[in-house]
């Protein structure tokens, strides 16, 4: 009866430890996963200097229109690309740091897909008075390379590119959230902007 118990035991443990060989990689795998996730994205481009920005001329929902040319005319840009339309922390990231690149002397262009009507109605359910530029067809979004970052294909993520008043792309940066905090991006902005002045 004994003999009987030990080997239960033995056996008992033996199919705990094989468990426990068999999960331990798929925890570190999903760790990783959401720590990725966690960070913005920094590809290839990610520190972009010296590429030259695409030439481009958007309608806004203000009923006019907006080009590069007219974005870095006095200075750097920040053309800020996300989702658009259903997306709310998309178009509340605009008021969120608007005010604080207007101090730093940075336009902050906000480039979103959809139909104007829709990302007009948005706009108004969600207060945010600065203008947006349409692109419809993607087109733009796709010269920026701002496709395809986290698993959407069609449509920017939530995507951030410096153009400088040279027309280069200085910086870049994907964030997998739709809303990212002031205090978050903006000093690492402000640190590109410091070696752009230096």
């Amino acid at each position: 009866m004994t003999r009987t118990r030990d080997r239960t035991r033995t056996r008992s443990r033996s199919s705990r430890l094989a468990w426990a060989a068999f999960a331990a990689p798929l925890v570190v795998v999903a760790a990783l996963a959401v720590a990725a996730l966690a960070i913005p994205e920094q590809g290839a481009d990610a520190d972009a200097s010296d590429t030259e920005a695409p030439d481009f001329t958007l309608p806004t929902t203000h009923g006019d229109s907006v080009s590069l040319d007219d974005a870095i005319a006095d200075g750097p840009a920040l053309l800020y690309f996300s989702m658009g339309p259903g997306c709310d922390g998309c178009f509340v990231q605009i008021p969120e740091i608007a005010d604080e690149l207007d101090e730093r002397g940075v336009e902050l262009v906000s480039i979103m897909p959809g139909e104007r009507d829709w990302l007009i109605a948005d706009q108004r359910r969600l207060g945010v008075s600065q203008p947006i530029a349409v692109d419809s067809d993607v087109a733009v979004s796709e010269a920026y390379d701002m496709l395809g970052h986290y698993g959407h294909s069609d449509v920017p993520s939530h995507s951030f590119a410096l153009v400088t008043a040279e027309g280069e792309v200085a910086w870049e940066r994907h964030y997998a959230e739709m809303f990212v905090p002031a205090e978050e991006l903006l000093p690492e902005l402000d640190a590109e902007l410091d070696d752009l002045t230096s």
